[in-house]
């Protein structure tokens, strides 16, 4: 196995988890720290005393020897940095949403392949043993075909000043919708929301269409009494539900649907008497690694060429055009039609 360096430029929120995954993950060193805050530099050198710390981007873009720089810095900074790393030869992790508009995520993606290196996107669900769960059981037939996808994400959240609720939250949910259907495959969206407290929606709603007859809705929320973390995904064959809220029994397949073929032996399908078949509900074992230590290790897995990205910059990038369509439609106050 070859080690591969890492410099992690960000360590305010989400920069120290990704150091300490870096750190325990095998065939990863983890060489800088980068941040502009002394105080962030000073609580990782107390507990990672090995790696070195600077202030200065610089030194780790011109450090020949260094593979990969992760990003956890404000979104506004990831298009710069981003552009500077693969510039200077380096692979690169950066935190969701890529950027702030397509036409940088379009640019890193073309830079990166100008250069034949990865660029991965840090939608850390992707990673979670659940999400990988529903994404086999989806591709295996088991579902059949895929009719919709409902998920209700709220809570009484931190209201944010600088993006919508389906920036904050829904960015979660089309990561993980993105999973099994491909999101470029939009036909209609349309987006509402309600603000109450200040300048951006607190609740909002994203309907979605996509060719193939699947649909898909959004909710999420900062104005819940409750924390609700919940995803139906419905098919011909059999019906998922998965509640991240669970510690354990997160995923339940339920074989249950309308019964197609009972339907066939009486004629067509009559709307007030429809025939339904219920089965047994399955409650599979779900890997409980770290999502972040999963993501570490795939990322090695991808400079090693034995995987491909799951979630690479295009990818990434779509999920950014959709939170960018939303908006629009909240603005414009209707459906849109691509």
């Amino acid at each position: 196995m070859n080690t591969y360096t890492v410099g992690i430029i960000g360590l305010g929120h989400w920069g120290p988890n990704l150091l300490r995954n870096f750190t325990a993950t095998e065939g990863w060193k983890v060489k800088y720290g980068c941040d502009l805050s002394d105080k962030n530099l000073e609580k990782m050198r107390m507990h990672y005393p090995s790696v070195t710390y600077t202030k200065d981007m610089n030194l780790l873009l011109n450090d020949p020897d260094l593979t990969a720089i992760a990003i956890a810095t404000p979104t506004n900074m990831h298009f710069s940095i981003a552009k500077a790393a693969l510039e200077h030869g380096k692979h690169v992790l950066i935190e969701k949403p890529i950027t702030e508009h397509t036409a940088e995520a379009d640019e890193l993606i073309a830079l990166a392949k100008k250069k034949n290196l990865h660029i991965l996107v840090d939608h850390i669900f992707v990673f979670s043993g659940a999400v990988k769960k529903i994404q086999d059981l989806v591709s295996s037939g088991d579902l059949g075909n895929l009719y919709y996808f409902d998920s209700t994400r709220i809570n009484l959240g931190r209201i944010q000043k600088d993006v919508n609720v389906l920036w904050d939250l829904a960015i979660h949910d089309l990561s993980i919708l993105g999973t099994i259907w491909d999101l470029t495959t939009l036909q209609t969206l349309f987006a509402h929301g309600s603000r109450h407290y200040g300048a951006q929606e607190e609740i909002g709603h994203l309907h979605m269409s996509f060719r193939g007859g699947f649909e898909a809705h959004i909710h999420v929320s900062w104005l819940s009494p409750v924390k609700l973390r919940q995803t139906i995904i419905g098919g011909t064959k059999k019906m998922i539900l998965f509640d991240d809220t669970e510690p354990s029994e997160k995923i339940r397949i339920y074989d249950t649907g309308v019964h197609q073929e009972a339907l066939g032996m009486i004629g067509p399908a009559d709307p007030f008497f429809p025939v339904y078949r219920t089965g047994d509900v399955l409650i599979p074992k779900i890997d409980n690694t770290e999502e972040l230590h999963s993501e570490t290790e795939h990322f090695h897995a991808v400079l090693e060429g034995t995987e491909t990205p799951r979630v690479p910059g295009e990818q990434g990038r779509n999920i950014l055009y959709i939170l960018e369509q939303a908006n629009r439609s909240l603005q414009e106050k209707r459906p849109l039609t691509f």
